[in-house]
């Protein structure tokens, strides 16, 4: 880190200008820390590099970032907040509520991020008229990896409906495969979970019990049916699942143990960073039945009060994320896609570019849905209430028509 506070001034390469010589550092709290994430952040930490910034890197391992929430508000509560915290949806909401973020209003107007970053995310980055966060990416979580060598071997075509995925899967057990690689943490049934709902009920469904939690909705026959479809896709998965961590089950597919996972695109970041080459090692399809439909994630840097205004290294962090040119190095490695919707992703791979217009198609024909499992539908307590109910069904405690009791209960005492 001396090393880079050392670093002269130049022009970067994305073209943000120099920050003052004498540049403190940024502490950066997040929870990006398997292989494909860590190369992914360094493409952040060589950018603020350029300029003369040093990293102090403080991650906290665990998808999803409950356990970096949790050593965020100890931090805060000791008076000692880091400069950028990455954080995910409603998580953002609850900080900004208590007016522990900044105001980077002026860095907005200056970039124009009202114009390039879609309203469905804006939901997450402002609060009261103010930008509080910078969003590095979208993240879709419908997706299916496939390991491209099995479906060869066994020829499979990529499947466009449910029957089509379950015969797909039969067919890899049948060969002596795990079918279906899975690591069963709450947060992990509860991804699989957001895309039932839409191969079920589609659009209006997923609006109606995971975002608008109309109780009809979250009790109906419909809903039994998407509790059904997650005992089908746990009679898929291996007896060792229960704890394994989500890259775990990505190696899984990479290592051509498994057929498929089903798993936000950070899975991409594993492959790549493993020397994978999407349509040529592995593939990637939306969830079928939601094929029309993005259910995301945006990981965004939230830039805590440092005092009056914003400072100088936090304006350089929060230019550097938002820049063209980072957005597309940053999650060419990632995995995700821009959370500008006003760039060109010919730099990305089939996967990346088949991504990015995805979410520019959902972005404009309304069908760009905050996912329930990673916190962008609902706050933190509804969605752990249902996090409960998803994973207890998916180990065996309930049936379908219990669990559709539980999750109308579970629902209405946690709001």
């Amino acid at each position: 880190m001396t090393m880079m506070k050392t670093l002269k001034m130049t022009a970067m390469a994305v073209g943000l200008g120099a920050a003052p010589a004498m540049a403190a550092d940024v502490e950066v709290l997040h929870w990006w820390t398997s292989g494909g994430e860590a190369a992914a952040l360094n493409v952040l930490k060589e950018d603020l590099a350029g300029q003369g910034i040093g990293w102090q890197d403080m991650p906290v391992a665990g998808g999803g970032g409950t356990q970096a929430m949790t050593v965020l508000r100890a931090r805060v509560t000791s008076g000692n907040a880091p400069t950028a915290v990455q954080m995910l949806g409603f998580d953002i909401t609850d900080w900004a509520k208590e007016g522990a973020l900044a105001n980077l209003n002026p860095i907005a107007e200056e970039g124009n991020w009202d114009e390039v970053i879609p309203a469905a995310l804006q939901k997450f980055a402002t609060h009261d008229g103010q930008w509080v966060s910078a969003p590095v990416n979208v993240h879709s979580t419908n997706w299916v990896w496939a390991n491209k060598a099995i479906m060869d071997e066994l020829g499979l075509e990529e499947p466009q409906s449910w029957d089509d995925f379950v015969a797909a899967l039969e067919a890899a057990e049948a060969a002596g495969y795990t079918a279906l690689a899975h690591g069963g943490q709450a947060w992990q049934e509860a991804t699989f979970f957001d895309a039932v709902v839409l191969s079920v009920g589609g659009p209006e469904f997923y609006q109606a019990s995971m975002i608008d939690l109309d109780p009809e909705a979250l009790g109906s026959d419909q809903m039994k049916e998407v509790f059904d479809r997650m005992g089908t896709l746990r009679g898929f998965v291996d007896d060792n699942f229960s704890g394994r961590d989500w890259n775990l089950a990505t190696a899984m597919v990479i290592n051509k143990e498994a057929a498929f996972q089903l798993m936000g695109d950070w899975a991409k970041g594993e492959f790549l960073n493993a020397g994978k080459v999407p349509g040529e090692d592995f593939l990637c399809f939306r969830f079928p039945g939601s094929q029309d439909q993005v259910t995301f994630n945006s990981d965004q840097f939230a830039m805590f009060s440092q005092g009056d205004g914003v400072s100088d290294e936090q304006a350089a962090l929060a230019k550097a994320i938002m820049s063209p040119e980072f957005q597309i190095a940053f999650n060419k490695v990632k995995g995700s896609v821009p959370a500008r919707t006003d760039l060109d992703a010919s730099a990305l791979d089939a996967c990346g570019q088949r991504a990015y217009e995805d979410f520019k198609a959902a972005a404009a024909s309304g069908n760009l849905y905050g996912s329930m499992g990673h916190g962008h539908a609902n706050p933190a307590a509804v969605k752990n209430a249902m996090y409960d109910v998803i994973t207890a069904h998916f180990n065996g405690e309930y049936d379908s028509e219990t669990a559709v009791d539980e999750l109308v209960t579970a629902v209405e005492i946690s709001q």
